[in-house]
């Protein structure tokens, strides 16, 4: 108790020495206590057969078997590896092409250009994957697209994108990494403005140039950053970007084989079911899993480096 009694008065201390500070990342806990922890007792309804009128703790208990119908398809472990493909070829191509654009803007000394060229990178990301669906499908038409529409211009046959699974794999990436490169440059912009620039000087007065100030300097001092940024995105490494695949593949069964996600797999399973416990299963078993992924990451990178841990 008296352990407890003292915590609780430094905390208050330190709350009313620093409330500014605090009062500036209320807004953010008290969205993760509205968004995050007050829904956790929901994810009961997972475990449940649930009547709307009983309510999700007057429901009876199942255990289990709202998970069954994932692994009576036999396609678990298909959309289970589709999903993580995806989110690891998200994450190391799209941190990979982030920190690169990050170090050019970087390196731009017209002020005029440098800002044009971050907001032209950065547009992408505010562009509703509707209208990237209505994009995709005008470049990729069989009929009309614009591709095809070069390649019978040149004397060339069409090419039926639609009917070829494996090219999807590269189309959906792409456009993945086109849609967010703007906002996860930001991060890495902002963390190499805070490099202090007298690291910079004294290595230009030991003759280093520009090639060996990245190299050396920006490079080894971002490396904080894009691991804590890569831990931060392995929580969600199986939660599928839904909007991205629907848009982009729809109800074309013939693309499923690589494009199917957990995500798209779920909403074609219970359209129109209206099946919550189900829904719910799937939620439980994406988050438990990205759970293990970030656990199990954190531990490894604790031991070879413990200064970029999570905890």
């Amino acid at each position: 108790m008296k352990k407890l009694k003292q915590c609780t008065k430094n905390f208050t201390q330190e709350l009313i020495r620093k409330k500014v500070l605090f009062l500036m990342i209320a807004p953010t806990i008290i969205f993760f206590i509205i968004f995050a922890y007050v829904p956790m007792p929901g994810a009961y309804v997972a475990f449940v057969d649930y009547n709307i009128s009983e309510g999700i703790f007057g429901s009876e208990f199942v255990g289990l078997k709202n998970f069954e119908f994932l692994i009576q398809t036999g396609d678990l472990w298909r959309i289970t590896k589709n999903t993580l493909l995806y989110n690891v070829a998200f994450l190391v191509i799209g941190n990979a092409v982030q920190v690169i654009l990050a170090i050019m803007i970087s390196e731009i000394g017209n002020k005029f250009f440098k800002k044009v060229s971050q907001s032209v990178i950065l547009l992408p990301y505010f562009i509703s994957m509707v209208i990237v669906g209505f994009f995709a499908y005008n470049l990729f038409n069989y009929n009309s697209g614009f591709i095809n529409t070069i390649l019978t211009s040149l004397g060339a046959e069409r090419y039926d994108f639609y009917s070829d699974p494996g090219i999807w794999k590269y189309i959906i990436v792409a456009f993945k990494v086109w849609s967010g490169t703007g906002y996860g440059m930001i991060v890495y912009l902002a963390s190499i403005t805070g490099i202090s620039k007298d690291v910079y000087e004294a290595a230009a007065l030991d003759g280093a140039s520009a090639f060996k100030k990245i190299r050396y300097i920006t490079l080894p001092l971002l490396k904080p950053t894009v691991i804590l940024l890569l831990l931060f995105g392995l929580g969600g490494i199986l939660k599928g970007s839904f909007d991205l695949f629907y848009n982009l593949i729809g109800t074309n069964s013939i693309l499923y084989p690589q494009t199917d996600i957990i995500d798209t797999f779920v909403f074609r399973s219970l359209l129109g079911q209206f099946n919550f416990p189900q829904g719910a299963a799937v939620g439980f078993y994406q988050s438990v899993f990205g759970l293990v992924v970030v656990l199990t990451v954190n531990a490894i990178v604790k031991k070879i480096e413990p200064d970029s841990a999570l905890f």
